[in-house]
Order: C-alpha cells, then structure tokens, then sequence
C-alpha cells in the first residue's frame, strides 16, 4: 500500500505548503498603509442639506 509510504508525498506536500506560505508572507508584508492616519482632534461640523422643495 503506497498509501502508508509518507516519503513521497508528504516531502512533496509540506515544500509545497512552505512556498506557498512564504509567497504569500511576502505579498501581505508589502502592502504598506498610504493614508497614515491623522492625529486631528477637531471635528468639522457637517453642512446641512438644504431640500430645494420645502
């Protein structure tokens, strides 16, 4: 039963496992936050909706 043999496919599995996971540490650690947040504290008022019917 080649089935039981792990040799073969479990090295296979677990390289594949490993490219996998760096490839996708490498994507997620490249995206950088452009819009850095602000430390504004003041809050603008918002504008009033002016309804031309009324």
């Amino acid at each position: 039963m080649p089935q039981l043999n792990p040799n073969p496919w479990f090295s296979i599995f677990f390289m594949s496992w490993l490219v996998y996971l760096v490839i996708v540490l490498l994507k997620t650690n490249n995206l950088k936050m452009f819009n850095e947040p602000t430390q504004d504290i003041i809050k603008n008022k918002p504008q009033p909706w002016y309804w031309p019917w009324t």
